[in-house]
């Protein structure tokens, strides 16, 4: 595995978007996981500064629920929204925690005036 620096320059704010990239041939093409911060991918050079963005939206979810409550959460939501949809994608795009990251995902400026536990007002 190996670890990259992720730099993205945004035309609107000229802003830098950091993020450790982990290579991990385990994942599967076109995913990014993120694990505590760390963002986990088959092969990186897809990851624009919208998926910096979304997962950085997770990163904040992640902090207000200190981790591993973010992570029970997000699996126990996941499982609820499995046996409602029978479906893992509609499941997976029916949780909160995604539905408010891919919201405003786009919007590069959402992190500095989100409040916190937006992700609630998601919950349906």
């Amino acid at each position: 595995m190996f670890i990259y620096k992720f730099i993205a320059r945004t035309r609107k704010t000229h802003k830098r978007l950091n993020a450790v990239l982990v290579k991990c041939p385990l994942i599967p093409e076109g995913f990014c996981l993120n694990l505590f911060g760390t963002l986990w991918a088959k092969d990186p050079s897809w990851i624009d500064e919208k998926t910096v963005n979304h997962e950085r939206i997770h990163d904040a979810q992640q902090r207000e629920l200190l981790f591993i409550p973010f992570y029970i959460l997000y699996i126990i939501e996941w499982l609820y929204r499995l046996t409602i949809h029978r479906d893992s994608r509609k499941a997976y795009y029916a949780i909160s925690f995604e539905r408010e990251a891919y919201a405003n995902g786009h919007d590069l400026s959402y992190l500095r005036r989100r409040r916190h536990y937006s992700w609630t007002k998601y919950l349906k």
